[in-house]
């Protein structure tokens, strides 16, 4: 079986001579040169491509579990400047009106609403990336660990967005409804609509909500990559711990 050296020299090592430029023999070839160089053998040493494999989507289930957990809390998507979700900006003028009506505290019920039902539909998200990151071949594996440091939350991008947007759609549909926010929703719509020579409202939320859920999801899996890559706390395995540490 093929060995490896430890991804942190790929990523500190092979970037610096633009490993994309080589051939798989070339890469080979160094990867074999960077071992000898600095003593990797053993147990604690190179890496077989199984383990490295392993490693890299052992980071990404962390990654990912760890994501989905902090949005389906309470508060998680509110209470974080980075993800919260704010009244749809295509009826920023609702909220604008509606707010110099004195209604502004309706407004922010909606608002508060809104992110519950993101919190409520982040629970589905980790099995649906975890089925994707199950399915990664070696080549994604490769191309993810000599990527830039959200390499593996954008590969997670490309191939589950479409079906977080199926599954998402029903289940943010309920959550929205669940905690009144599609009600508060069409009650300040409706208020607004009736204000004399206004261009009326009526946006799809559901679509907007679910929209903004997603990115949310990725925002934090892009956060907790970059932590595990960076930071040794963070790899709470000795595989991980051998995947991702420098040598």
């Amino acid at each position: 079986m093929k060995k490896l050296v430890s991804p942190a020299i790929v990523l500190g090592s092979f970037l610096f001579v633009s490993l994309t430029s080589c051939t798989t023999a070339q890469i080979e070839q160094a990867l074999g040169t960077v071992a000898q160089q600095t003593g990797q053998t053993g147990q604690t040493g190179t890496l077989t491509q199984t383990e490295v494999a392993a490693g890299l989507k052992q980071a990404l289930s962390q990654g990912v579990t760890k994501g989905a957990s902090q949005a389906s809390q309470t508060d998680g998507f509110y209470k974080n400047s980075l993800i919260r979700i704010p009244f749809p900006p295509d009826v920023q003028r609702v909220e604008t009106t509606l707010r110099s009506l004195g209604l502004g505290s309706e407004v922010d019920k909606f608002i508060l609403t809104l992110n519950r039902g993101a919190e409520d539909a982040a629970k589905s998200a980790a099995p649906i990336f975890l089925g994707a990151i199950k399915q990664l071949t070696f080549n994604d594996v490769w191309n993810i660990l000599r990527g830039e440091k959200d390499a593996a939350t954008q590969f997670l991008k490309r191939t589950t967005t479409s079906q977080l947007t199926a599954a998402f759609s029903p289940i943010m549909r309920q959550s929205l409804d669940k905690v009144n926010a599609t009600r508060y929703y069409t009650e300040l719509v409706n208020r607004y609509n009736k204000i004399p020579l206004v261009k009326k409202a009526d946006p799809n939320l559901e679509s907007y909500a679910t929209q903004r859920a997603i990115d949310g999801l990725f925002t934090l899996v892009a956060q907790e990559e970059a932590n595990i890559r960076e930071n040794p706390i963070a790899r709470t395995t000795e595989l991980l711990k051998r995947v991702f540490g420098a040598r």
